[in-house]
């Protein structure tokens, strides 16, 4: 069995791959912190980032008057820094869907 030995290029394209990964790993418990906090003042959020990500400020904004300032400020860094994640991988899919257009 013979092992084909990767160009420096292939093996980058393979760390944007695996950066890629972690970020989308990091954001799932990200999201169900998130999604685990408000549980605490008895508001329930749905599963999944998609759903966090669309009901998220209706739900809290509902609440707004029952929820204290210094924790919408707590919410609100947790949700910047998960939409950094997912900035993130967009900007590593955009950059190997680059990379196989060019091969």
């Amino acid at each position: 069995m013979e092992v084909l030995i990767k160009s420096i290029e292939q093996q980058a394209v393979l760390s944007l791959h695996r950066v890629r990964r972690g970020f989308v790993v990091a954001r799932t418990p990200q999201a169900n912190q998130i999604r685990g906090l408000p549980g605490e003042f008895g508001l329930v959020l749905p599963k999944g980032i998609c759903t966090l990500r669309t009901r998220l400020w209706g739900r809290v904004e509902n609440a707004d008057d029952e929820l204290p300032e210094m924790f919408l400020r707590l919410i609100r860094r947790l949700y910047e820094h998960l939409m950094a994640l997912d900035r993130q991988v967009g900007e590593l899919e955009a950059q190997i869907k680059q990379w196989h257009r060019g091969c």
